[in-house]
């Protein structure tokens, strides 16, 4: 992790032009992005667009990144990290500075999304999620510290995308970084061994983050049985229940399962709500018919009552003509 030694050398100005050794494109910092444990993000300038600019105190965890970076790359339809654009040293007076730059992914983080479109989002948006995680597994990685703040929804049109893959991870090793929420060692329902296993856990983890935004601790009992809790007290999460449980325990071997049992649910709730939909608009047409109806009597009835004042008034004026006639014989 960065001491706060680095960490200090690595504030620089909004203004500050970076410029690289070896490759000469230069970079102008705009404000800084976030600090991880390898190095600080800033969002930066260059030809006339952003992107993202990573410092860090070490080559090895550049280098690392970077062939991550680089790995994604080669994952054939995964969009999940963004893409490398440049990998150089930056020379200052007090220092050498080794950084990366890659694309800027802009959106608001996961939590945020869906705070301001609602949970109903959340489905869609892990479908997504999965579908790329299978790719990176199949491409022999694990993506390690899965969680909404690493989490970018970019769009038009709308796309879950990762802006840090510092955890990322070779299958087989043990995880290089995790968040003690997302990480299935903390509750007791696992390894910290790098497999798919890892990852659909942190995924279900996400799920349940989202209906509780900020979080909660392991209390005394089993770390199933909490989260077991946690989900049947939020209609939102109970209806994934079977999903979520079986994400917990490892028994999903492949993200495309997980995704596949998403779909069937998210399909059944579509169908639902489509019906409640067409029910409404039947409803409404009854209704509406049944007020034409009444109106129709109304004005039927309207009209039948004019015609007998009508036809009464005559009747009541022909009697006081022919007494008026008589009366005058």
């Amino acid at each position: 992790m960065m001491n706060n030694t680095l960490k200090n050398h690595y504030n620089f100005q909004p203004g500050t032009n970076v410029t690289g050794k070896w490759h000469q494109n230069r970079y102008t910092l705009i404000k800084k992005l976030g600090t991880g444990a390898n190095g600080i993000v800033y969002l930066a300038e260059h030809n006339g667009g952003h992107v993202a600019l990573k410092m860090s105190d070490s080559t090895v965890s550049v280098t690392s990144e970077v062939n991550v970076l680089k790995a994604f790359a080669k994952v054939q339809g995964s969009s999940l990290g963004p893409s490398l654009l440049d990998i150089d040293d930056w020379v200052t007076l007090q220092e050498k500075i080794p950084f990366y730059v890659m694309e800027y992914i802009n959106g608001p983080d996961l939590l945020s999304f869906i705070k301001h479109k609602g949970f109903s989002w959340t489905g869609v948006l892990m479908v997504q999620l999965l579908s790329d995680l299978h790719r990176l597994h199949q491409a022999g990685w694990v993506f390690g510290d899965l969680k909404p703040e690493n989490l970018i929804v970019s769009g038009p049109p709308t796309k879950i995308r990762c802006i840090d893959v510092g955890g990322t991870t070779i299958q087989g090793r043990a995880i290089k970084e995790f968040t003690e929420f997302f990480d299935r060692g903390y509750w007791g329902l696992g390894s910290r061994k790098a497999e798919p296993t890892y990852d659909l856990f942190a995924t279900a983890m996400i799920m349940i983050n989202l209906a509780y935004p900020q979080r909660f601790s392991k209390n005394g009992e089993s770390g199933l049985v909490q989260l077991q809790s946690a989900i049947k007290k939020k209609p939102e999460l109970a209806k994934f229940e079977h999903i979520l449980l079986k994400a917990l325990n490892g028994n999903y071997v492949t993200a495309i399962e997980m995704r596949d049992d998403l779909v069937v649910i998210l399909t059944k709730q579509q169908k639902s709500f489509r019906q409640r939909k067409v029910n409404r608009a039947t409803h409404t047409s009854t209704k509406n018919v049944q007020v034409r109806s009444s109106r129709h009597k109304q004005r039927k009835l309207k009209r039948t009552f004019i015609f007998l004042e009508t036809l009464m008034i005559i009747a009541i004026v022909s009697t006081l003509y022919f007494i008026y006639v008589y009366t005058q014989l």
